[in-house]
């Protein structure tokens, strides 16, 4: 009997490399996004496709029906959907930044807390795709790195909270990896930062920090082989950090805040204010 897996945001980037990956290595996969289409190539291959957005919680609900009707239980969630905005937070509408939360810490847990009844029970585990960005908070993306702080800090009390009941909490905080993160964080300050911003004169220094994440990225298909390798062990480590940087960036966040402050603020114009 195959193990059974579920996985938010599928469309693209670890999402998708992951259903692929964990599909080559012999898991029954359901892999899920808000726009069911984007998937179509995935069903091709032998893997399970369902609608989710994880901010309606009737689609939630529908989606646990729809696993339901082809297993009574999960080996493995994988919270991996995610949203970034970036931009000066003094600027950023009240909307981005509650929808940023919404997407990126109140929804993960809806989710869990719905796909509980299948991983109780079952050895099973969670695994919660966070950031090297939730150690170490950089300029124009202090909403994002929040966000997955949050995020971090919640996985940390999900661990502890599930272990009793024979689930295991893992969190993933990946470096820099190849997606398409880069441009669609450009694409979405571009469209309400203003042309008279306080920070117009340094309009380069926000597009830098929107496709940083894109500097030097580990394939996604690599990261994916060596996440997978971990996941499936008994016993995969508790925080697992894969991918350029996630490691470097981790240990910058302990370093004196003047220094990185100093550092930070050169890195993406700040100083030429």
């Amino acid at each position: 009997m195959k193990s059974n897996v579920l996985i938010t945001g599928c469309s693209t980037g670890i999402g998708r490399a992951l259903a692929l990956e964990l599909n080559k290595s012999g898991f029954e996969v359901f892999a899920t996004a808000r726009k069911i289409e984007s998937l179509n190539e995935l069903k091709e291959m032998g893997i399970n496709i369902l609608e989710l957005d994880i901010n309606d919680p009737k689609s939630i609900k529908k989606c646990l029906e729809s696993v339901k009707e082809k297993t009574t239980s999960l080996s493995m969630l994988i919270n991996n959907a995610g949203y970034a905005e970036m931009g000066p937070l003094i600027e950023m509408p009240d909307d981005v930044l509650e929808i940023q939360f919404r997407t990126n810490v109140l929804s993960q847990i809806s989710v869990t807390k719905t796909f509980l009844p299948l991983l109780l029970n079952n050895d099973s585990k969670v695994v919660n795709i966070s950031s090297v960005s939730g150690d170490f908070t950089t300029p124009f993306a202090g909403a994002y790195c929040a966000t997955k702080a949050a995020f971090s800090s919640l996985s940390d009390a999900l661990r502890m909270e599930l272990k009793p009941l024979g689930i295991k909490v893992i969190t993933v905080r990946p470096g820099a990896i190849e997606s398409n993160f880069g441009k669609t964080a450009d694409k979405g300050v571009k469209s309400w930062l203003k042309k008279d911003s306080l920070y117009s004169k340094i309009n380069e220094g926000i597009i830098a920090r929107a496709n940083a994440s894109q500097d030097n990225p580990t394939p996604v298909s690599v990261f994916a082989q060596k996440l997978v390798k971990e996941l499936i062990k008994k016993n995969p480590k508790r925080i697992i950090r894969l991918g350029n940087g996630s490691r470097l960036l981790n240990l910058l966040g302990k370093f004196p805040k003047s220094i990185t402050d100093k550092i930070l603020s050169k890195k993406f114009s700040l100083d030429k204010l």
